[in-house]
């Protein structure tokens, strides 16, 4: 505790005391008032400044303080001073004292309060910085809210303290006139409660309601200025179009048609988008057969004595594509046709928000649902054009494989392609600019696939920044520098995987004008609405995830959100997401890293579990990895899940399911898990849990009854 911090808690307590202790509150009772009204006139009319100052510091320290008795001084206020003059010290002073109460709260107990419930208020601080304007000034005129609670709890907030003492200042006027009129007729009163009729608390109440109704207002206006100079149809074809057949576009298309709107699905190039065709789906395929490879090198630790695997590249990458055209009718024309949606292949262009033009033809639509994904990003690095170069959209063309292979990129896509090209036989070497692969986990999981790259053969390169691409002597080659000095890397093929860029400044979509953040994403609410309300966004277009099953997710949001939202809209839930790098060990996460709970100041328990202990893992030869999980301190509510393993991304679907539902660690040691299976290592890691909070106390007391019981 800082010496500021101890000064201002020692000066509240000395007051706080001091007032309890000459018992001050007897002085602030209607009864009392009353009584002394006379002598406190004769008061004000001698010294009228001075007690108007007296009068304003008493009630600043009061309202500072939350201490008893604002009620009583706001009548005193009327009072003493009439309506005009009292109303104006009332309002001051009590937003004044609210202010500092605010300031207070932030000061000393907004850190601490963030520390312990960091990620559970995030959301609500998120609409508070946006909104809070409009919460605070409804709250404000309803005095049936305490307003030393307001106060308090509004200083655990981020909204700024000048926008907390106008709208509180503002807000609070209406109340603070009532009462302060009121006790211009004090001697009309009789007790504090016939003060608040049912009718004036409604008629509050009402005003209450007046926020919302005007942030409605305001969205309306909004709305019409976004639209401002454009006409929407008199009818429509369509109630949805939905741009791209991605995992997003089709997902938004299959929910509008299952709800019988009637909706268009354009897309340019294939169904299925980037996961079926270029991304998950070959991907994964590829690294199936590099653990078939891997598996073989290692068969004799199983005891069977097995050949070096003879490869053959261009049927492994035949393979893939055999993979890709089975999947393929799930994403098909035919089968969305099937289930009501009219799929059209072509060139889609946006006219204005309810209109698309594609191939010559206009539809217009209710609401559009932008789904164009994203493409990988190529970095501007001298001589890569010079050398050629793949991503992983061409890459499954290859046929021959890479003696020599250069992978930029050490994040999942990287990762993923750097271990099956290796497996499959080329010499992979990983270039990265960050001080580690996997960045975005922690070091000791990405530690821990560095390892197993290391012993694969692969050689890594990390905080190494590509300076330029060369051709030496025939050779291909890239100077990069690391640790200060130039090194020269020599391979036959380079893949670049440093990232995808999001699909939204297309000629498609040019029409629209919509706002990009810096990332190249675009801008969107809560409820995925981009600049026009009627227009939203999906998948990797808008980020924040670049993941299929993020697409997937918000497209329910977006779908209900376009055609339901007269009625309710609903804010994404990010809450719960998943993801995994399906590198070996693979690695999956929900929630919270450690790394991530640290910088943002999450107070949390770190249980951890090492799957080398575990039965099964150990009969199948994949002792390795382990289960890391944070909760809140002294609970066993999860805030992130790290599992590091063989079949880690489906081994975290307990804790998926367990954080989305606010099951915590007690319920999964509480349920029955097959043996031997590797899903008992989420068990037994919710058993490590248990054991670091064995109420040692109870147990002493068991120890002695047991004692007692047996003698």
């Amino acid at each position: 505790m800082s010496r500021s911090h101890s000064l201002i808690i020692l000066a509240i307590a000395a007051v706080a005391t001091a007032f309890f202790a000459f018992d001050v509150s007897q002085y602030l009772t209607l009864a009392q008032l009353k009584a002394q009204q006379g002598a406190l006139d004769m008061q004000v009319a001698a010294n009228p400044v001075t007690s108007a100052l007296i009068y304003g510091v008493i009630y600043v320290l009061v309202a500072a303080l939350s201490l008893p008795g604002a009620v009583i001084l706001t009548l005193a206020g009327g009072a003493l001073f009439g309506l005009g003059w009292g109303l104006l010290l009332v309002s001051f002073a009590s937003t004044i004292g609210a202010t500092l109460a605010f300031l207070i709260s932030r000061t000393l107990l907004r850190d601490a309060v963030l520390k312990r419930f960091g990620s559970n208020l995030t959301a609500i601080n998120a609409g508070v910085e946006k909104d809070g304007a409009f919460y605070l000034f409804g709250l404000r005129l309803v005095p049936v809210f305490p307003f030393f609670v307001i106060n308090l709890v509004m200083g655990l907030t981020p909204i700024k303290a000048t926008t907390f003492y106008w709208v509180s200042q503002l807000g609070m006027l209406p109340g603070t006139a009532v009462f302060v009129n009121a006790g211009t007729q004090l001697a009309g009163i009789e007790t504090l409660s016939g003060l608040l009729s049912p009718g004036l608390l409604l008629s509050f109440a009402l005003l209450g309601v007046f926020p919302l109704v005007a942030r409605k207002l305001l969205a309306l206006l909004s709305a019409r200025k976004v639209y401002q100079g454009l006409t929407p149809p008199r009818s429509f074809d369509q109630d949805m179009v939905v741009i791209g057949a991605g995992s997003g576009g089709l997902v938004s298309a299959y929910i509008a048609a299952a709800v019988k709107a009637r909706v268009t699905l354009i897309e340019r190039h294939a169904m299925g988008g980037d996961c079926l065709n270029t991304g998950c789906v070959p991907s994964k395929a590829l690294i199936k057969s590099a653990r078939v490879a891997q598996s073989i090198r290692e068969a004799d630790k199983y005891g069977i004595q097995a050949q070096h695997p003879d490869i053959d590249f261009a049927a492994v990458m035949e393979r893939v594509q055999t993979v890709i055209s089975k999947i393929e009718p799930h994403d098909s024309v035919e089968r969305y046709t099937d289930l009501g949606v009219n799929v059209v292949i072509g060139e889609a262009k946006v006219i204005d928000p309810w209109t698309v033009e594609v191939n010559g033809q206009r539809i217009t639509a209710r609401n559009l649902v932008i789904a164009t994904g994203a493409r990988p990003f190529v970095p501007p690095i001298p001589g890569l054009d010079d050398v050629g170069y793949y991503t992983s959209d061409n890459i499954w063309e290859l046929r021959e494989r890479p003696a020599r292979l250069l992978i930029l990129g050490g994040g999942p896509i990287g990762c993923e392609l750097t271990q099956a090209f290796n497996r499959l036989g080329s010499q992979v070497t990983q270039v990265d600019l960050a001080p580690r692969i996997m960045p975005r986990e922690d070091a000791d999981v990405a530690a821990l696939v560095a390892e197993r790259f290391a012993a694969e053969g692969v050689v890594t390169h990390t905080a190494t920044k590509p300076l330029r691409f060369e051709v030496q002597d025939g050779v291909k080659v890239l100077v990069a520098e690391k640790d200060g000095a130039e090194i020269q890397i020599a391979f036959d093929a380079v893949l670049v995987a440093v990232g995808r860029r999001a699909n939204s400044q297309s000629d498609a979509l040019a029409a629209l004008d919509l706002p990009v953040r810096a990332n190249g994403t675009l801008e969107a609410n809560e409820y995925l609405q981009v600049k026009y309300p009627n227009v939203f966004a999906v998948g990797d277009v808008v980020g924040p995830y670049q993941f299929t099953h993020a697409a997937a997710h918000m497209a329910w949001y977006a779908a209900v959100n376009a055609l339901f939202g007269t009625f309710k809209m609903f804010k994404v839930d990010w809450s719960a997401l998943s993801w995994a790098t399906f590198t070996d060990p693979e690695v999956a996460r929900v929630g919270l890293s450690e790394d991530e709970a640290t910088a943002q100041g999450i107070a949390f328990e770190k249980t951890v579990y090492g799957i080398d202990d575990l039965d099964r893992a150990i009969a199948d030869g994949e002792d390795h990895g382990f289960v890391k999980v944070l909760t809140v301190p002294g609970k066993d509510t999860i805030l992130g899940v790290t599992l590091v393993g063989a079949h880690a991304g489906e081994l975290i679907q307990e804790f998926v399911l367990a954080k989305r539902w606010k099951l915590g660690l007690n319920k999964i040691l509480g349920t029955t898990h097959a043996y031997p299976s590797m899903v008992e290592a989420n068990k037994y890691a919710a058993g490590e849990w248990k054991r670091a909070h064995v109420p040692t106390r109870v147990l002493a007391w068991v120890e002695k009854y047991h004692s007692w019981r047996r003698n």
